[in-house]
């Protein structure tokens, strides 16, 4: 092979390098910010229900909507800052209210409840249990990820930002009973 051959080849191989890189780490996203503020999640108005020709006892108390615990995030890859609030509304629905949220951009992130406490190895995340709530839908703000009506919460600890591309968390929240 020449020499011309061997500058040729190492070019494209750089070229290809850099191309897989730049693909997979997606370096502009450090640059890239987003911001969402969603109103706090309320009970349904029930002006969907249809009403009964059978009359129906109506409880003597009027459910009210109710914090199940709460947290504040912590840094784990990335810095990462903000409150966690688990809400079970008046019509059982329960979300995951995460109020000033302040990230950093990156692929594939989303939000999972975890049985790992918060604050351990930021790659153990989806070692053990959780709950995928849905894609981060900003890295700013106030949002709310509904929690699946099957799912189980006990025994979960924490909130965690996670990017599945390179299996790590941006930041962890412990929940703390309310």
């Amino acid at each position: 092979m020449t020499k011309g051959n061997w500058i040729s080849a190492a070019v494209v191989a750089a070229v290809l390098v850099v191309g897989v890189g730049a693909w997979l780490f997606q370096p502009w996203r450090i640059l890239t910010s987003s911001t969402v503020d969603e109103a706090v999640p309320t009970a349904t108005s029930g002006a969907d229900q249809t009403e009964s020709a059978t009359p129906v006892d109506k409880p003597t108390t009027t459910p009210t909507d109710r914090e199940l615990g709460a947290g504040t995030f912590v840094d784990a890859e990335h810095a990462t800052a903000g409150a966690v609030r688990l809400l079970e509304l008046a019509d059982g629905r329960r979300f995951v209210r995460i109020e000033g949220l302040a990230s950093s951009d990156g692929p594939d992130l989303h939000v999972w409840l975890s049985d790992r406490p918060s604050g351990g190895d930021w790659g153990s995340y989806d070692d053990g249990r959780y709950v995928a709530l849905g894609g981060l839908k900003a890295t700013h703000g106030n949002q709310n990820y509904e929690i699946p009506a099957g799912a189980d919460l006990a025994g979960l600890k924490s909130v965690v930002i996670w990017c599945d591309r390179f299996n790590i968390a941006f930041g962890t929240a412990p929940i703390s009973a309310a």
